[in-house]
């Protein structure tokens, strides 16, 4: 009886913590969009507190019909696409020679590569090699040096150690090479870890504003997050504000496209999860 009580208890706990945690994780998103769908006398005057009141998307067509807004949307896109594709071809492939025992000084390639969590040469150096190679005004100049993430790297790396040495073998004695072996074989038998790392680069470069902010000079390459930016901090100032007070709140306009660029996030992590659940090498073995 005691033992059954502790659970319940314990389970009422848990219970009441992850509701908290629901509340606190919902209602900033509740909140944003009701203010981006309400009517501006609401919004000005402070009376919207969970539910929308006075329900329009004017907010939302002033932020379309901005030539900024599109642009942006489609650079971040752009960007998000081909940094992902780069991390995870490139993670891929450094992954796999570390995973292997024989692979030589394998050791200090590693204490290099953790080194580097640690040791930051800072913005300054960065930017002075990224300018120093032409990279600047470019799409590279946010993809290459963000192409290999060192925890990213670990994990798939990790994850190869942890596969069977028989399928591998298998394939030696069939003649086939470590490139075809690693294309063929341990890339589609990871999906589970390249998906889970795919989320973590698709997450970085679709919520990356510094760089961006850094390496470009010319607004029509900015992403979606840096004319978030100016929308935020300078929506008053002089740089091509895209608030007009007279017709719409300033604050509904910030959060219609807070929201617009929440959606692909909210779209792609339901798909994402169902690679998620391990099983992948059992299957492959028992093939």
């Amino acid at each position: 009886m005691v033992g059954e009580s502790k659970l319940n208890l314990f389970g009422v706990i848990n219970a009441l913590l992850l509701i908290c945690v629901g509340i606190v994780t919902v209602y900033p998103i509740l909140y944003i969009f009701s203010i981006s769908i309400s009517d501006t006398a609401s919004v000005v005057q402070g009376k919207i507190t969970l539910f929308p009141k006075g329900i329009n998307f004017d907010a939302y067509l002033e932020v379309l019909k901005d030539k900024r807004i599109p642009r942006a949307y489609l650079n971040t896109i752009f960007y998000t696409g081909l940094g992902t594709f780069i991390n995870l071809l490139l993670t891929a492939i450094a992954a796999y020679p570390l995973s292997r025992p024989d692979f030589i000084w394998r050791k200090y390639w590693m204490f290099g590569i953790v080194l580097t969590m640690f040791l930051n040469p800072g913005i300054i150096p960065n930017y002075l090699i990224v300018s120093g190679l032409g990279l600047t005004d470019s799409v590279w100049a946010l993809v290459i040096p963000n192409a290999i993430w060192t925890m990213e790297l670990i994990i798939l790396k990790s994850f190869y150690e942890g596969m069977s040495e028989q399928v591998r073998e298998a394939a030696l004695i069939d003649g086939a090479s470590e490139f075809r072996i690693l294309f063929n074989i341990v890339i589609p038998l990871s999906k589970p870890a390249l998906a889970s790392i795919a989320l973590f680069y698709f997450m970085g470069h679709w919520n990356s504003y510094f760089l961006p902010m850094i390496y470009l000079n010319d607004s029509t390459l900015y992403p979606l997050q840096v004319v978030l930016r100016d929308m935020l901090i300078f929506s008053e100032g002089n740089r091509a504000s895209l608030v007009d007070a007279a017709a719409l709140a300033p604050q509904a306009k910030k959060n219609a496209t807070i929201i617009l660029s929440m959606i692909p996030v909210l779209m792609i992590y339901p798909f994402a999860q169902k690679y998620f659940a391990s099983g992948v090498m059992i299957g492959a073995e028992k093939g």
